[in-house]
Formats: structure tokens, sequence, C-alpha cells
């Protein structure tokens, strides 16, 4: 909420010494608590095991004083726990939000059911994937039947240009905002091999979305391929999507099949969920 004029507070205010303070600042301090809250989360993710305090104020660049009186009030929260040997991990109470969220989230259930058909399909390792402050996010994942599979961890996040998701999920974008989210967001791979330029980001990222396919072939690891179908809502706009990641080796023999495959889930994702009309009803 913007504060009032400088005048207007200072006429709303007593005029004495020792009136109250506005409640700006205390606003702004509740509002660094809230994201150190967030960023010791995010590092405890990312980390994917305990850690100490210090471990974690190390990670998020914060004094170690500030990080751990947070870190105490989380514990008496049960937003975070706390082992016998000092080490932090997520509390107890984070799951029930968790199971809050995910349960009013229909369509993940929809892609959930989807993915797994899809994966005993064409037997390999599938994934939902979605956008997270510039950052593909893994959503779901159904792990391949094969004795050699790819796969990734649940909530990993992969910079948007190494993976074919990745450019679907800005591929809405309007012109401008798109080479704009790619000059932000694009980061190199290790291999070495993945697009940075913006502007030709922009312009696959356009382009794989009109195809409604996108594929990717060791941007991001140099034995993993990706073919990946956007699911769009009614507005055009991509909210997830649907992947299918297999070995280098594999996808050099064709992808015909995989390409075909990927784009009819996602767009019977998108008629279950009423974004899209089924082929029988726009027939006429």
């Amino acid at each position: 909420m913007a504060r009032p004029p400088r005048s207007v507070a200072a006429a709303q205010a007593p005029d004495t010494a020792d009136a109250t303070p506005p409640a700006a600042p205390a606003s702004r301090t509740r509002t660094s608590a809230l994201d150190r809250a967030v960023q010791i989360l995010d590092a405890l993710q990312e980390a994917n095991k305990p850690a100490t305090a210090y471990e974690i104020a190390h990670r998020v660049n914060a004094p170690l004083s500030t990080v751990y009186s947070i870190i105490n009030d989380m514990v008496e929260k049960n937003l975070l726990s706390r082992a016998p040997d000092g080490t932090i991990w997520l509390g107890s109470r984070l799951y029930g939000y968790g199971l809050t969220y995910a349960s009013s989230l229909d369509y993940l259930a929809v892609a959930n059911e989807e993915m797994q058909r899809l994966s005993a399909q064409v037997e390999e390792t599938v994934q939902i994937c979605g956008l997270e402050e510039g950052m593909m996010v893994v959503l779901q994942m159904a792990e391949g039947p094969g004795h050699f599979r790819v796969t990734s961890r649940v909530g990993s996040r992969v910079p948007v240009n190494w993976t074919a998701s990745g450019r679907l999920l800005a591929g809405h974008l309007p012109d401008a905002e798109r080479a704009a989210f790619f000059t932000h967001y694009a980061q190199p791979s290790p291999t070495g091999r993945a697009e940075t330029r913006p502007d030709v980001l922009a312009q696959n990222a356009r382009q794989a979305l009109e195809e409604r396919l996108s594929i990717q072939v060791g941007e991001s690891d140099a034995s993993v391929a990706c073919l990946a179908a956007p699911v769009m809502d009614r507005s055009g706009a991509c909210v997830f999507t649907i992947s299918i990641v297999m070995p280098e080796a594999k996808a050099a023999q064709g992808t015909e099949r995989y390409a075909q495959a990927v784009r009819s889930v996602a767009a019977r994702i998108e008629a279950r969920l009423g974004w899209r009309q089924r082929e029988q009803d726009g027939a006429a």
C-alpha cells in the first residue's frame, strides 16, 4: 500500500516530540524478514539436504545472527526442524501447506494422470514443467521403465534456455517482452551448446509454440535429449509443458513417434481442462 504524501502524513500525526513514528519502517522490517525466510527455504530446497545455520547464512549471503534468529522463529512454528546435531531441515507444517496447495491445482492432477500414461506408452521418463522466477522447474515426473533412465529431481530448476520446455514457457510473451525475458535469464550451459542470444531465443520460442513442439539435444547435458509440447489455456498462454526425456543416442535414431505422442497428450490435457475444444466439437 502506498504511503500518503509527506504533508498528509504530518497532518495526521500528533504534533509532539514523542509521537508514535509512522508504520512504514516496521513494514519494511517485516518484509525483509519474510524475504530472508524465503531465501532460507529456497537454499534448503536447492541443496536437497539438511544444513547448519552457518552454511545457510553463507548460501543466502546474510549475517549469521540474522539467519539464526529467523531459523529459531521458523523452528518454533514448525516451518523448519532442527536435528539433534543442530542441522536444519524443512518442517512438518510445510507438508500440510503443500498438500493443500496441490489439491487446489486440478490441472496438475490431470497432468499427472496423462504423464503416467505417456511414460508407459513411450517407455521413457516424462516430466511436467513450469516457470518460476525465470527458471524452468520440474513439477512432476514419471520415470521410464527401461534400464537406462534419464531422471531429474522434482523441484529442480534449470535456466530456461537450456531446455525444450523453457522456450515454450516463454513463447506466448509479446515480442519485446520475450526478448527482454531471455536477455535477463539466459545463461551459458555446461556443454556450451545452449543458445544464449536473446533475439535467436525469442524467435525460436515463438516458432516452437506455434508448432506446439520444442526439441533440444545435448544443450544442458551432453547425453540427454528432450521433446516438449506446450499445454496452453484459452488465452494462448503456455501454463506448463509435458516433455519426454531420453538418451541422446536414442533421439538420434528418430524423434517422430515421440513428437507425435507428446503433442497428442498435451492436446488431450487441454481438452480435459476445458482449455481446448475436443476435435469432435470443432469438426462441424
